[in-house]
C-alpha cells in the first residue's frame, strides 16, 4: 500500500501504459506482418535485459538488434501511438538546455577522459538487446551458427558511473489533466542521463516496483542512444527481476552495481515503509554516492471537488477500496505534502541529500542542474 492513508487516487491510470505493453507483447511475424515490422505503427516486444540472448526464440536472435534500433520501431519514444512520457523532441530540448547551462560543469570536479566506445578489451559475451552492431564479433558468432551472437566487451576510464534508480510502481501513473507522476520521473531520468552524455560519463538505469521487489535494469553505457534506450525501459515497465522478500534495499540495488557509482533515487517516496527504505539507503550511501530526487506529487491529488457525500477510492497497487468523506477527499493533496515533508526530515537525519522537483520543466531542469553542479564527490 502506498502513500499516507494508503490511498492512491488517480484521474487517468495505466491507459497508455497498457497500450504500449500490449503492443510490445506481440512479436513480429506472429500478430503483425513482417513487412511492416520497420514502420512506426507497431512496437516490438520488450527486450529482456537480464537474460542472455540464447533464451530468446531463434527468429528473434537474428533481427533483435535491428528491430530495437530501427527508426520508428520498438521505441516508445519514436512511436506516437504509445504516447510516451518523454518524446524525442523533449529530449532534444533537455540536451540543448544542458549544453547551455552545464558547459563548464560536470557531475563532479573533472571532465571524463573517455573519448570513444572503449579501448581496454575485457572479453567476449553473449549478445544482449541494446548492444551496438559494431561490437558483434562475427567470426566468433559464426562458430556457433550465430546462436547466440557474440559481442566484444570493452572498458574505459570514466570519472563517474551514474545509475539512476527510478520508481516504476503502478501508482506513479496517477495524475490529473493527462499529466502523471511518472512523466516527471521520466523527465528527471532524461535530465540526469543527458547530463552524463554531455561529459561522456556512463549512465545506467534500474526501475523498481512496489517495495523494491520487481526490478528491471540496463547496464551503464555511454551515449545518447543508450539514454533513450533507458527511457524506453522505464516507459515499457517490463519488470523481470524479482528479488527475494528477505532482500533489503541495500542488497537489491548493490547487486546491480559493478563498481562505486553515483546513485540518484528518483521517486515520489509515497511508501508506507519509507522510514525503513531511507534507513537502508543510508547504508548504501557508505559505499556509493546516493542522493534522492523527490517528485512533488501534490498535483496528482488535487482532484475535482465534490458537492457532498462519500467517495469510494481504490488503491492501484493493493487492489483495496476505501470509503472517504468529502473533507478527507478534498485534503488529499495536503496530506501528501505533509508526508513528503516528513520524508525530507528523515533524509536529513540519515545524512542523505535530497532535491525536490515539480512539474515546471525549466524549473525542474534548473534545479537539477544546480544540484548536480554543486556536487563535488566523484567516485571511481
Amino acid at each position: 500500500m502506498r502513500g499516507p492513508g494508503g490511498l492512491a487516487a488517480c484521474d487517468h491510470l495505466l491507459g497508455t501504459a497498457r497500450q504500449g505493453v500490449d503492443a510490445a507483447a506481440t512479436p513480429p511475424g506472429r500478430g503483425v506482418p513482417r513487412r511492416r515490422a520497420g514502420s512506426g505503427e507497431v512496437c516490438a516486444w520488450a527486450p529482456r535485459l537480464a537474460g542472455p540472448a540464447r533464451r530468446q526464440p531463434r527468429r528473434d536472435r537474428r533481427h533483435g538488434h535491428q528491430r530495437h534500433h530501427r527508426t520508428g520501431s520498438g521505441s516508445m519514444t519514436q512511436n506516437p501511438a504509445a504516447e510516451p512520457l518523454v518524446n524525442l523532441s523533449e529530449i532534444a530540448e533537455i540536451e540543448l538546455f544542458i549544453m547551455k547551462r552545464m558547459k563548464e560543469f560536470t557531475l563532479g570536479d573533472h571532465a571524463s577522459v573517455f573519448k570513444g566506445s572503449g579501448f581496454n578489451f575485457v572479453g567476449l559475451r553473449d549478445w544482449e538487446p541494446g548492444d551496438r552492431m559494431a561490437s558483434i564479433d562475427w567470426a566468433q558468432s559464426s562458430m556457433n551458427n550465430f546462436s547466440p551472437l557474440v559481442t566484444r566487451e570493452f572498458e574505459q576510464n570514466s570519472n563517474a558511473t551514474i545509475i539512476a534508480v527510478a520508481d516504476a510502481s503502478p501508482s506513479t501513473r496517477c495524475g490529473v489533466a493527462g499529466t502523471s507522476i511518472a512523466a516527471a520521473i521520466a523527465r528527471s531520468v532524461a535530465t540526469v542521463g543527458m547530463s552524463a552524455v554531455l561529459f561522456q560519463d556512463m549512465f545506467g538505469l534500474i526501475t523498481f516496483g512496489e517495495g523494491f521487489h520487481q526490478l528491471s535494469s540496463a547496464r551503464p553505457r555511454i551515449g545518447k542512444p543508450h539514454v533513450i534506450y533507458c527511457l524506453d525501459l522505464y516507459q515499457l515497465r517490463n519488470q523481470i527481476d524479482v528479488p527475494s522478500e528477505q532482500s533489503d534495499v541495500t542488497a537489491t540495488i548493490a547487486s546491480h552495481l559493478r563498481k562505486t557509482s553515483l546513485v540518484p533515487i528518483i521517486s515520489d517516496f509515497l511508501f508506507v515503509d519509507a522510514p525503513r527504505i531511507i534507513k537502508e539507503l543510508s547504508r548504501l550511501n557508505t559505499a556509493h554516492d546516493v542522493f534522492m530526487i523527490m517528485v512533488d506529487a501534490r498535483f496528482a491529488y488535487r482532484l475535482p471537488e465534490v458537492s457532498a457525500g462519500w467517495i469510494e477510492t481504490f488503491d492501484v497497487e493493493t487492489d483495496r477500496t476505501r470509503i472517504v468523506s468529502r473533507r478527507e477527499f478534498a485534503h488529499l493533496a495536503d496530506r501528501v505534502g505533509q508526508w513528503q515533508e516528513e520524508i525530507l526530515r528523515l533524509a536529513r537525519d540519515a545524512d542523505l541529500d535530497m532535491v525536490r522537483v515539480g512539474l515546471d520543466r525549466w524549473e525542474m531542469e534548473t534545479t537539477l542542474f544546480e544540484f548536480l553542479a554543486e556536487r563535488r564527490l566523484r567516485k571511481i
